[in-house]
């Protein structure tokens, strides 16, 4: 996974896409369609679409097995979380992102390695310290 800790824009769709892979590691695109299928009743294609795009975006990676093209994120999960929780936290709740952090702690959602890894991202955001 990438280092980089600048924090993407992601869509909803795109967020979900990062979730099933940072959940169940490399896939294929129809592996990945599969579960999104009954969320977004997407075509095959559209789901293809949306993951090169994610790659040319340096969201996702992609090899080649056998094939087969096998996809996995590029960003770790509290890089992706910490766009949305900041969005969340801005302009839904209207209040600190470090108090939606909280709430992760107590409900177990994420690591203490990944809270803390998303506290720090936060952090460096709110003071412009990200690269």
């Amino acid at each position: 996974m990438s280092d980089n800790h600048e924090l993407p824009e992601l869509s909803k769709a795109e967020y979900d896409i990062l979730r099933v892979l940072w959940k169940n590691g490399r896939q294929s695109v129809r592996e990945v369609h599969d579960v999104l299928q009954t969320t977004y009743g997407w075509a095959y294609t559209t789901t293809k679409t949306m993951m090169d795009r994610m790659v040319v975006k340096g969201l996702l990676n992609r090899d080649n097995f056998h094939g087969v093209f096998l996809y996995n994120a590029e960003i770790s999960r509290p890089v992706g979380l910490a766009r949305m929780v900041e969005f969340f936290a801005d302009r839904v709740l209207e209040m600190d992102a470090g108090a939606v952090v909280s709430l992760f702690a107590r409900s177990k959602a994420i690591s203490p390695a990944e809270i803390k890894e998303l506290e720090k991202l936060l952090t460096d955001n709110r003071e412009g310290n990200v690269e």
